[in-house]
């Protein structure tokens, strides 16, 4: 396991050993959906917003 800062409130992120790029994570303080960018060097970032796509 690794930790990293969460962008959104500077608390601490802990990165599970197993954990693959792309993957989402919560930020235990702030809940904000953190997504890893990058596993070398790690980079968090917040996930994307996902939109409904009703069809359109």
């Amino acid at each position: 396991m690794s930790e990293s800062i969460c962008p959104e409130c500077g608390g601490s992120v802990t990165i599970p050993a197993n954990a693959m790029q792309n993957e989402l994570l919560p930020c235990p303080d702030c809940g904000t959906e953190l997504e890893i960018i990058s596993l070398n060097p790690l980079e968090l970032e917040r996930a994307p917003e996902v939109e409904e796509d009703w069809g359109e």
